[in-house]
């Protein structure tokens, strides 16, 4: 979006599809507003105009297990040093 030239100086709408995971995964939040400040005209719409996330705490006792055992024996080599950083790593999964 940064590096496009539209043919006008300001639009009346924005349409985009912007939303990855949890809303911000795919980090394109940024062009959109960079796009609504320098393009859209005073009193403009955005489309979707919000949007809203929904989280809920789990535990997965046999999933953090598998991860932690998983590196104890990465064929044949104990990397079990790397659970500390692997298991701070956020898990996207659906219910």
């Amino acid at each position: 979006m940064e590096e496009i030239k539209l043919p006008v100086e300001k639009v009346d709408i924005i349409v985009s599809e912007w939303m990855g995971y949890f809303l911000l995964y795919e980090s394109m939040l940024d062009s959109v507003l960079w796009a609504r400040d320098k393009y859209l005209v005073k009193g403009g719409k955005m489309l979707p105009s919000r949007a809203q996330i929904f989280v809920a705490a789990i535990e997965d006792s046999k999933f953090r297990e598998q991860k932690i055992n998983f590196w104890k024996n990465v064929y044949g080599i104990d990397m079990s040093c790397m659970t500390n950083t692997v298991i701070r790593e956020p898990l996207i999964d659906t219910l």
